[in-house]
C-alpha cells in the first residue's frame, strides 16, 4: 500500500528563534534602498512617511498578532482572509503575500553581489547573486531549525553592525545636518517617498508564516512579533539619525560621480573614517550579514506561504509536499528560487522592490479587514492573545495601508498596474480551473 504525501509541518522553533525571523527579514532594510526616499522628500519628508509607517506597522503587528495566534497556520493571511471572506478573497490575499514575499529577494540577492563584487571584482555580480540563492535554497530545504539557527546567529551580528555604526557615528551628530534643505519638494515628496519606508520594515509579518512550526505557537507568536517591531522601531530611528547627522542627507544618497546610491551606511561612514580604514571595511563586511539575514528569512516565509497555497489547491499541488526526509516545504521553495533568478536577470531590481511592496500593502488592507470580519463572524474563535484597543489599532493600520496604496499608485502607476494585471492574471486562471475542475467532479 503506498504511502500518503506528508503535508504536516515539525514544530522546532523558540521564541528566541521567532525574534530572530522577525528581525531578520526586515533588517536589509535599515542598510540599503531606505536612502532613495530622502532623494524624493528631504529629511523631513521622509522622517514623517517614516513616523506614519511606523504607527501602521506597530498597530498592524499586534493585530496580526491576533490573527495569527488564533488560526496558526503556514499560509498567514490567506488562510485569515480564507476564513473570513471566503477562498476567492483568500486567494488575492495568498497572491499578494506570494508576490510580496518571491520578489523581494531578488533585489537583496543582487545588493549581496554588489557586496561580493566590492571585494573579488572578478566575480560577476548576477552570478554570486544566483549561486547564494542556490545555497540558501538549499540551507532551507535541509531544515527549518537549521535554518532559524543560522537566522537568528546572523541577525545578532547584524543588529551588533548597526548599534556600533551609531555609537561612531552619533558623537560626529549635528542637528544642522537634519535641518539642511529638509523639505524640498514639500508635501508630495512625502508620499513619493512612502515605499521606502515601507522598505524600512517590509515583511515582518512573515513571522506568522512559520507559526505552525512554532513550539506553544500562541505564546511564541507573540513574543516573535512584539519583541521584533520593538527592535526595528529603535534600529530605524537610531540608523535614520546616526546616517544623515554626519553630513546631510545629500552625502548618504549620491556618490562621488553624483549617482544616485543604495547604501547609506557606507557612505555616511566614510565621511569620518575614510574609504580605506580597515574599520571602514570591518564594518563593510560585517554589514553584509544585514543583507544575509533578509534574504535568507524571506526566502523562509516564501517558501512556507507558497507550500500553504499549494497544500489547500490554489496553486499546483506539488507544492504542498513536503520533503520526507527533512519536512520541509522543498517542492515550494525550489519554485520560488526558479522564479526569483528569472526576477534577477530582468536587471530591474528597484521596480521589483515596488512590486513587493505594492503585494505587502495587498496584505496589510485585507488582513487587517478580516480581523475585523472574524470578531463579527466568530466571537467564540479562541484567541489567544487579543488585540489592545480594538477596533482602533485595526482600523489605523487599515487607514495607513489603504492611504499609502493609494499614493503608491499615483507615483507608481506603470508598476502599480503590472501588479494589478498580474495578481488578476492569476485570479482568473485559479477561477477557470476551479470551474473546469467542478465540471470534472460532475
Amino acid at each position: 500500500m503506498p504511502s500518503l504525501p506528508v503535508t504536516e509541518l515539525k514544530r522546532t522553533l523558540t521564541p528566541s528563534m521567532l525574534w530572530g525571523l522577525g528581525v531578520g527579514y526586515v533588517i536589509s532594510g535599515m542598510y540599503f534602498g531606505w536612502n532613495l526616499g530622502l532623494e524624493q522628500g528631504g529629511t523631513l519628508g521622509l522622517a514623517i512617511a517614516t513616523v506614519f509607517i511606523i504607527v501602521m506597522y506597530f498597530t498592524f503587528t499586534f493585530s496580526y498578532s491576533e490573527l495569527a495566534c488564533a488560526i496558526p497556520k503556514a499560509g498567514g493571511a490567506f488562510d485569515y482572509a480564507n476564513r473570513a471572506m471566503g477562498k476567492d478573497i483568500g486567494f488575492i490575499a495568498g497572491m499578494a503575500q506570494n508576490i510580496e514575499f518571491i520578489f523581494a529577494p531578488p533585489a537583496i540577492a543582487f545588493a549581496i553581489g554588489a557586496y561580493f563584487n566590492l571585494f573579488f571584482p572578478q566575480l560577476p555580480v548576477l552570478a554570486i547573486a544566483i549561486v547564494v540563492y542556490i545555497g540558501f535554497t538549499a540551507l532551507n530545504i535541509y531544515g527549518v531549525k537549521a535554518a532559524a539557527t543560522f537566522e537568528l546567529v546572523i541577525t545578532i551580528l547584524a543588529v551588533g553592525e548597526l548599534l556600533l555604526f551609531s555609537s561612531i557615528t552619533l558623537p560626529h551628530f549635528d542637528i544642522k545636518n537634519l535641518q539642511h534643505n529638509a523639505f524640498p519638494h514639500g508635501w508630495q515628496g512625502v508620499f513619493a517617498s512612502i515605499p521606502f519606508a515601507i522598505w524600512f520594515f517590509l515583511a515582518i509579518e512573515g513571522v506568522a508564516n512559520v507559526a505552525e512550526e512554532a513550539i506553544n505557537p500562541q505564546r511564541t507568536i507573540l513574543f516573535g512579533f512584539g519583541s521584533a517591531i520593538i527592535t526595528l522601531v529603535v534600529l530605524c530611528i537610531l540608523t535614520f539619525i546616526s546616517s544623515v547627522g554626519v553630513a546631510g542627507w545629500e552625502a548618504i544618497v549620491y556618490k562621488v560621480d553624483g549617482s544616485a546610491s543604495d547604501s547609506p551606511l557606507p557612505l555616511a561612514l566614510g565621511k569620518i573614517v575614510g574609504n580605506s580604514s580597515w574599520l571602514f571595511h570591518l564594518l563593510i563586511t560585517i554589514g553584509l550579514f544585514g543583507l544575509v539575514a533578509s534574504f535568507h528569512g524571506i526566502i523562509l516565509a516564501a517558501g512556507r506561504a507558497s507550500f500553504e497555497f499549494g497544500r489547500v489547491k490554489m496553486a499546483p499541488s506539488f507544492l504542498g509536499k513536503i520533503h520526507r526526509r527533512f519536512q520541509t516545504p522543498s517542492n515550494a521553495l525550489l519554485a520560488n528560487m526558479f522564479i526569483g533568478i528569472i526576477a534577477l536577470l530582468t536587471g530591474k531590481t528597484s521596480e521589483i522592490i515596488t512590486i513587493s511592496v505594492f503585494g505587502a500593502l495587498t496584505l496589510y488592507i485585507i488582513s487587517m479587514i478580516s480581523l475585523l470580519q472574524l470578531r463579527k463572524k466568530e466571537p467564540g474563535l479562541h484567541r489567544p492573545f487579543k488585540v489592545p484597543f480594538y477596533p482602533f489599532f485595526p482600523v489605523i493600520a487599515l487607514s495607513i495601508a489603504i492611504f499609502s496604496f493609494v499614493a503608491m499608485m499615483i507615483y507608481n502607476l506603470r508598476l502599480g498596474l503590472i501588479y494589478i494585471f498580474l495578481v488578476g492574471f492569476c485570479f482568473a486562471a485559479f477561477k477557470l480551473f476551479k470551474t473546469k475542475s467542478q465540471l470534472n467532479i460532475q
